[in-house]
């Protein structure tokens, strides 16, 4: 399936007192990687806004390997798990500039119609561009 890399640098105020990166701040790196593979693929959370399409997260698990630090260089693989339907599934692998795995990750996102607040199936132009890939 189709795999995106975003690179980030961990600023200062991300870390904690022991010098290691805040966990809350996992999910920030994650949602940075998911729009980076949806630019990847031709479109972007503020299209899909203005299609009337919202993608809240409905699941999100990681699993920490090992620490990240100020000043570190991370590099998030970011793979999408199957053909999406109405939800769509990411999974991530974040290393840090040694190729350290430091987390793994997974998130689930529902496709949800602006106006009616229902959950819809993923819009045509995204499963025909996936078709393509």
């Amino acid at each position: 399936m189709k795999k995106s890399t975003t690179e980030l640098r961990v600023r200062y105020g991300e870390t904690d007192q022991m010098g290691f990166v805040y966990y809350g701040h996992y999910a920030l790196y994650l949602e940075q990687a998911r729009t980076d593979w949806l630019r990847l693929l031709g479109f972007s959370y503020k299209f899909l806004e203005q299609e009337n399409i919202l993608l809240p997260v409905t699941k999100l698990e990681i699993s920490y390997h090992a620490p990240a630090h100020y000043d570190d260089c991370l590099v998030i693989q970011t793979t999408l798990k199957n053909f999406p339907t109405a939800k769509i599934v990411f999974v991530y692998e974040i290393y840090n500039q040694e190729n350290t795995l430091l987390a793994t990750a997974e998130t689930t996102l529902a496709f949800v119609d602006k106006l009616s607040g229902k959950i819809r199936k993923a819009p045509q132009y995204l499963v025909e561009k996936l078709n393509l890939e």
